[in-house]
């Protein structure tokens, strides 16, 4: 039996009728674009709309969840792995209780884990499933290995962009490295663009326009427009305030940008199509990749 079939086993014989998370994976080209903002404000949203929300921060060499949050996490996603901890131990509980999970840098040593070990992350990351309804992960920005194992791991990417030539290059060139994973499926995969820091709407839809026209004609990957949010100070007052916009000012242009933009998410028959995967079926993806 190989290490792929173990884990379904493992996940099916410790979660056989539990419901499962959606997990949905914000990323972008480059840095400073706003996906951690993007991350949060989302969460925020969501939270306003009666869905419970935890937010992984997959970006160890940031932390940038922590920092807007204003709240430093006592234990992380090895403490789980390697400590003994358990899933509620290392959940940090933020603004309308959020739940943030620190990442940590451990990941990339879970293959070496023996069956034990992986049976009691599965069973934790099961229960993470039950906590919750939305999981998002906040990935590094960039197209390392370790966020292209997050997204091929994932059913449902966010891309962040802006109308900067750098950011649209760089979201073509993620979107390319993506394609030409081996595990990539397009079958299985939705993938959505924010236009983020534009002047109008139509700047918004402008850029997703030219970014769509190129993937279109040279991946031929089918990406959605979910929608813009504009330049806004009072996003960059509250971000000075380590809160969420989406909570200091509901009523600015970026924070009604948001809330329009989880609406869709939310949007049963937008997303009809969409297959949630969970937690537990997420992580195993990634651990059998590092097989």
């Amino acid at each position: 039996m190989d290490q792929a079939e173990q884990l379904r086993n493992i996940i099916k014989a410790n979660n056989p009728a539990r419901p499962v998370a959606r997990v949905i994976t914000v990323t972008s080209g480059k840095g400073g674009v706003g996906k951690s903002n993007t991350s949060i404000n989302l969460a925020i949203q969501f939270r306003k709309m009666g869905q419970r929300v935890i937010i992984l921060d997959a970006d160890f060499g940031l932390a940038n969840i922590e920092i807007m949050f204003g709240a430093v996490p006592k234990h992380n996603l090895c403490d789980l792995i390697y400590q003994g901890k358990n899933i509620k131990d290392i959940i940090t509980w933020g603004p309308m209780e959020v739940g943030f999970i620190s990442g940590g840098s451990g990941i990339a040593g879970m293959s070496n884990l023996s069956r034990d070990y992986l049976t009691y992350i599965i069973q934790n990351l099961a229960q993470l499933d039950a906590l919750t309804d939305i999981i998002i992960i906040d990935t590094a920005a960039g197209i390392s290995d370790a966020v292209l194992e997050f997204l091929v791991a994932s059913g449902e990417i966010l891309l962040v962009t802006t109308p900067e030539p750098t950011s649209i290059t760089d979201s073509y060139s993620l979107l390319k490295a993506l394609t030409r994973h081996p595990r990539f499926s397009r079958e299985s995969s939705q993938i959505k663009v924010i236009a983020n820091r534009v002047d109008s709407m139509e700047e918004g839809r402008t850029l997703f326009n030219k970014l769509n026209a190129v993937v279109t004609r040279y991946l031929k990957l089918p990406i959605q427009y979910l929608g813009s949010v504009p330049q806004d100070n009072q996003l960059s007052k509250a971000v000075m305030q380590q809160m969420p916009v989406s909570m200091q000012a509901p009523t600015s242009k970026s924070a009604i940008a948001y809330e329009q933009i989880a609406a869709i998410l939310m949007n049963k028959e937008v997303n009809q199509s969409l297959k949630k995967r969970g937690m537990a079926a997420f992580f195993s993806h990634i651990i059998n990749s590092k097989k």
